[in-house]
């Protein structure tokens, strides 16, 4: 970044002020400065995007193991008589809950509520109606960089979603 006077511009600029224009000492510290806020944005957004894939997964983790669980400890046989898988949610919330607890990112997700159903899928299968449960857990992912994205004007404190998984129950 150099600076060029033509004609009476250079004789009528004083001597010091001549040298400072021409001086290119700083220049890759201020072109640094400006490009400073970007890479930022642009480290922030790689952590979080892999901090919130991992979390997500873990989620998608627990929410399978749980209704795993489910499917195993249910009655074949809960369609025919009407009974209730109540009984069971404080233990699928324990499973979806320690699961998530032992990820490698201890707080990055928090489980707000887990909830189990049952359904009763008619058709020409062993046992009819086949029973089918699902679990669903609304999860909330908190992101720990959210700072950076408020400095570029954007805000991204914690994202809530819903992971559900369904299983054919194979009773106990």
């Amino acid at each position: 970044m150099s600076c060029s006077f033509t004609g009476d511009a250079v004789t009528k600029t004083p001597r010091p002020l001549r040298r400072f224009l021409r001086d290119t000492d700083g220049a890759a510290l201020v072109e640094f400065a400006m490009v400073l806020p970007m890479m930022l944005l642009v480290f922030a957004v790689i952590i979080e995007g892999s901090r919130m894939l991992i979390s997500y997964q873990s989620a998608i983790g627990a929410v399978r193991d749980a209704t795993r669980y489910l499917a195993r400890v249910v009655p074949t046989d809960i369609c025919a008589t009407g009974a209730s898988i109540s009984a069971y949610d404080s233990q699928v919330g324990a499973i979806a809950n320690q699961n998530l607890g032992g990820t490698s990112l201890p707080g990055s997700v928090t489980v707000q509520s887990v909830t189990s159903s049952l359904a009763c899928v008619a058709g020409s299968y062993r046992v009819n109606p086949a029973p089918v449960a699902t679990v669903s857990a609304t999860i909330a992912i908190a992101m720990p960089f959210a700072g950076i994205f408020t400095l570029n004007g954007g805000s991204l404190n914690t994202i809530t979603t819903t992971v559900t998984d369904s299983a054919r129950v194979f009773g106990s």
